[in-house]
C-alpha cells in the first residue's frame, strides 16, 4: 500500500526506490540486495519515527484514511459470527448505524457501530457514516434486547458527526441522541465503546456513554470536527490544522485528560495497512476489559458509570502570584 498522505510524502521516495530495485527481479546484483535491504530498514525507521510524533492534523489525516478498517471490517475479523438487526420499529433503517447480537471468543455480545461507505455507491448508502435520528433509536432498540438478555454492550466509533438535513431534525435528531445518552447511563449491562476513527459530535457521544471508552492509536475525539471549529471561531476551515492542535483531540491527549481509558496499538503506518493486526488488538483490549466489568455488581457498574463522566471537564482557578496594584 503506497504512503499517500501529504506528511508521508519522504516515506513514498523511499517506497519508490525499493519497487524500482524490487522490479528487477531476479537481475538484482549483490550490490543492489544490499541497497534494497538498507532501504527497507530505513524506510521502517522512518515511518516509525514519523508515527510516533504525529501533530492533531495529521492524526486526523490518518483516521480518515479512506482505506481505514471500518466497523464492519472488524466484526468481520473479531467475531466467529454476527447477525445484523434492522429498523428501529417507527420510521425506517438507517444504513449508517450497523447493530446486532455477534459472537466474540465465545461469548454473546451486541455490537452498535457507526459504518461509513468506501465507494461512491455505498457512502450514499451509509450517509457518509452520519447517523439519522432513525439510527440512533435502532440503537437504543437493540441495547434494550442487550439489557434484557444480558449481553455486554461494544460499540464502535467512527463519524464525522450525526447527519444535520433539516428532514433529521423535523423527525427529532437532538431528541434521538438525547434519548440515547439518558439509556446507556441506566443500562444495567457492561459496556464499552471504541473510537476507531473519527469521534466527533453528538453523532459519537450518542453511542459513547459506557463504563471504559477505548481508543485506537490514531483515532481522534471532538466536540466539532476541525474543519467545523476553525469556522465557529472565524478562523475558516482553511486553518483546520491550528484549530486541530488546539483542541486536544488526540487519542493521547483524552488518554491525558482522562477522557479515554486505554489506547490501542495500531500497525506500523495505521490500522489501514493491516487490517487483520488492528483487529487482534481490539479484540484482546475488548476481551480485556470485559473480563473486568463483568466481575462488577450491577449497582457499582451503575455508580462508576456515572461517576466517570461526573469527573470530565474538572476546572479551577489558578492561583496568581503577582501583587494587587493600588492606583
Amino acid at each position: 500500500m503506497a504512503y499517500d498522505l501529504e506528511f508521508e510524502k519522504p516515506l513514498a521516495d523511499i517506497e519508490k526506490r525499493i519497487y524500482a530495485l524490487q522490479r528487477k527481479g531476479d537481475r538484482l546484483k549483490s550490490e543492489d540486495v544490499t541497497q534494497l535491504r538498507a532501504l527497507e530498514r530505513e524506510l521502517q525507521s522512518k515511518t516509525e519515527d514519523l508515527y510516533s510524533h504525529l501533530t492533531a492534523w495529521q492524526t486526523v489525516q490518518v483516521a480518515r484514511h479512506k482505506n481505514r478498517p471500518y466497523s464492519l471490517d472488524y466484526i468481520k475479523f473479531m467475531c466467529d459470527d454476527f447477525f445484523e438487526l434492522h429498523g428501529d420499529r417507527s420510521f425506517g433503517d438507517d444504513h449508517a448505524i450497523v447493530a446486532g447480537p455477534a459472537t466474540l471468543d465465545g461469548q454473546t455480545v451486541v455490537f452498535v457501530c457507526h459504518q461509513k461507505g468506501r465507494d461512491m455507491k455505498e457512502m450514499q448508502y451509509r450517509n457518509l457514516g452520519m447517523p439519522h435520528p432513525e439510527g440512533y433509536r435502532k440503537a437504543q432498540r437493540l441495547m434494550r434486547h442487550a439489557e434484557k438478555f444480558s449481553f455486554p454492550i461494544i460499540t464502535l466509533i467512527d463519524a464525522p458527526g450525526a447527519s444535520v438535513a433539516l428532514p433529521d431534525e423535523e423527525r427529532g435528531q437532538s431528541e434521538a441522541i438525547a434519548s440515547s445518552l439518558y439509556l446507556m447511563f441506566q443500562l444495567r449491562v457492561p459496556i464499552i465503546a471504541t473510537v476507531t476513527g473519527e469521534g466527533c459530535s453528538g453523532g459519537a457521544l450518542a453511542i459513547s456513554i459506557a463504563d471504559r471508552i477505548l481508543m485506537m492509536e490514531h483515532s481522534y475525539y471532538t466536540v466539532a470536527a476541525p474543519e467545523a471549529a476553525a469556522d465557529i471561531l472565524k478562523f475558516g476551515s482553511a486553518h483546520a490544522s491550528l484549530a486541530a492542535e488546539g483542541q486536544r483531540i488526540t487519542a493521547r491527549d483524552t488518554l491525558a485528560f482522562n477522557i479515554a481509558d486505554a489506547l490501542i496499538p495500531e500497525p506500523l503506518g495505521g490500522a489501514h495497512r493491516d487490517h487483520r493486526l488492528a483487529a487482534e488488538s481490539l479484540k484482546q483490549a475488548l476481551l480485556q476489559h470485559l473480563e473486568e466489568l463483568k466481575h462488577l455488581p450491577v449497582e457499582e457498574l451503575l455508580e462508576k458509570r456515572y461517576q466517570k463522566f461526573r469527573a470530565m471537564g474538572k476546572f479551577g482557578w489558578a492561583e496568581s502570584s503577582l501583587e494587587p496594584q493600588v492606583l
